[in-house]
């Protein structure tokens, strides 16, 4: 098994970076944080996970290996292929996966392109506990609730004004963040002067 590859970066796009190493271009799949963290470098090292299938070989490519566990969890998770995942990755930080899995918030992980309220029911389920064992998180930096019936109530009443589901929930998780006691009704007040 391969466990990193470092070289020369050949070829950098969103969605994937050909890094050449002893004469050999190896293109490898990657998220977009991925891809902003390569944007201008001229070596990079990524760490790998493989998919050998029948009809492919295919490389996936990850900034440390903390991203690299957390692709591995939502790969574990029945219903999420490598793409999937890849798409989940891109739509938020590791971090903010994370928290949203260890606080249970169905409603963000829907707004991801592909994941439907069943299949964000299911990570949350299978991964919660071991999201935490992940390297490097604490599990004292996820608020136990994060005010999440509050935070479902209010990204609800701004999706029915006409708001996106994303912008909505990014939107609210932030006022949360920075004051978790707020009620429903100020957190769409605060919400809809940002937006």
């Amino acid at each position: 098994m391969i466990d990193y590859i470092s070289g020369k970066l050949a070829e950098l796009t969103p969605t994937y970076a050909v890094l050449e190493t002893h004469g050999v271009g190896y293109s490898i799949h990657i998220a977009l944080p991925t891809y902003s963290s390569l944007m201008g470098a001229e070596m990079a090292k990524l760490y790998v996970y493989e998919v050998i299938r029948e009809d492919a070989y295919l490389l996936y490519g990850f900034m440390n290996q903390t991203e690299r566990q957390l692709f591995l969890l939502l790969i574990s998770v029945s219903g999420i292929g490598a793409n999937t995942a890849r798409m989940i990755m891109s739509s938020y930080s590791v971090k903010e996966i994370q928290e949203m899995i260890a606080t249970s918030n169905e409603t963000a992980l829907n707004s991801i392109k592909g994941i439907g309220i069943k299949t964000a029911q299911r990570i949350i389920i299978d991964l919660k506990d071991k999201i935490l064992k992940i390297e490097g998180i604490e599990a004292a930096s996820f608020a136990p609730a994060l005010g999440s019936a509050s935070k479902d109530e209010a990204v609800s009443a701004l999706v029915m004004l006409g708001f996106p589901q994303a912008l909505s929930v990014k939107t609210v998780e932030k006022i949360i963040k920075d004051d978790p006691s707020l009620k429903v009704e100020q957190l769409i007040k605060m919400a809809l002067k940002m937006m």
